[in-house]
């Protein structure tokens, strides 16, 4: 039975983006055996740690992660190999530091892996696929709001750039004390340096290209003009990105992106803690104030994952239908063969009987002219 992906329908309004066949198509050879590596950047509130388990406990291996009760980190190996093919929480833990974002994993990984895993054969390259999730920017920062509001933090996050964490002054904290619990949502909004903020956008650029943490290397304008190109750049090159607020789609493309598959079906959760707030139209407004680059990418990434979905399904349903195709010329050619070995396969001596059924093509002609000749 074909499992419903939310909507197969084709997007009802034409992209504003101008998506090339090379943006749209989304296949990676990964050699799971060989040396190559998925990376799962994890951003905060995205639906990662869901994402993340389903890396982990939900697809059909040669040798399955091994996840032991009681224990947060799975051992994913490769077939016959103490090595392993994926970089994440659940399996390598925070190796670059809590949460980190492009710049820091792009830097580490290489190097973490490296250090673990030196590669027998030299000339073989060691390929690494970077993967993420997006998420609806009110809907995320909401969550985060309410996740820090419950007593959670990431102050041992290390936002390593250009080798080294930012400094108190480039990036002060919005509380004092051990955490935020009970913050009010206007307070959490009135943190003018809440990472919160446009967290979607700085964790997926390049903060080296905008002097890291350095708000005073330039003006407001070209420094977010140059993080959200970056970060919608990187976000497009990546192998491959899903959106919280489409689970089966998601699924859909990381299969065939990687020629996996999933155990168990992903499932579409709506009921969030986000989606329980009440919220009125202003508030709303600020809050997308706030998040403006992260609306902005979030429009770019749904319309280019929506086409990704759109394409690679017609070029499924294309490969489906050849393939039908061929099937039943080829059946219609059995069918013609058939047909027209009929008649030599009937022989006139003996009472008409029919001829043996193991003699060769020859033998039946020969018999053919023989009983010609006789006739005449």
């Amino acid at each position: 039975m074909k499992r419903k992906l939310e909507d197969d329908s084709p997007p009802k309004l034409p992209s504003k983006f101008n998506f090339t066949e090379r943006d749209l198509q989304r296949h990676v050879d990964f050699n799971i055996k060989g040396y190559d590596v998925i990376v799962f950047l994890h951003i905060q509130k995205t639906g990662g740690t869901t994402f993340g388990r389903h890396l982990v406990r939900n697809i059909r291996l040669e040798q399955p992660c091994d996840c032991k009760p009681g224990q947060k980190k799975c051992t994913c190996h490769r077939p016959g190999k103490e090595e392993s093919w994926l970089f994440s929480r659940f399996s390598t833990g925070w190796s670059c530091g809590l949460h980190a974002d492009w710049t820091e994993l792009t830097n580490c990984v290489p190097v973490i892996m490296d250090k673990k895993e030196a590669q027998k054969n030299k000339s073989e390259t060691r390929d690494f696929y970077y993967i993420t999730m997006l998420r609806d920017p009110v809907s995320r920062y909401l969550s985060e709001w309410k996740h820090v509001q419950r007593g959670a933090t990431w102050k041992t996050s290390l936002h390593m750039c250009d080798g080294r964490s930012p400094t108190q002054d480039e990036l002060p904290t919005c509380y004092s004390g051990d955490d935020w619990s009970g913050v009010t949502l206007t307070e959490f909004m009135d943190c003018s340096s809440n990472l919160a903020n446009n967290r979607q956008v700085r964790m997926l650029a390049d903060l080296n290209l905008v002097g890291c943490y350095n708000l005073s290397s330039m003006n407001e304008s070209d420094r977010n003009h140059i993080l959200l190109g970056s970060a919608m750049n990187n976000l497009k090159n990546m192998a491959f990105y899903g959106l919280t607020e489409f689970q089966r789609k998601t699924q859909y493309l990381f299969e065939r992106t990687f020629s996996l598959r999933f155990i168990a079906a992903f499932t579409q959760i709506n009921s969030t803690r986000a989606a329980n707030v009440d919220l009125s139209e202003a508030v709303r407004r600020r809050i997308e104030e706030l998040n403006y680059l992260d609306v902005q990418l979030y429009e770019y990434a749904k319309d280019l994952f929506l086409q990704r979905f759109q394409y690679t399904r017609q070029r499924e349903h294309q490969a489906e239908r050849l393939k039908r195709r061929e099937e039943r010329r080829w059946l219609r050619e059995q069918r013609e063969q058939s047909r027209a070995s009929l008649p030599r396969r009937r022989g006139y001596g003996g009472g008409g009987d029919l001829a043996p059924t193991t003699e060769d093509y020859t033998s039946q002609v020969a018999r053919c002219f023989s009983v010609i000749l006789a006739l005449c």
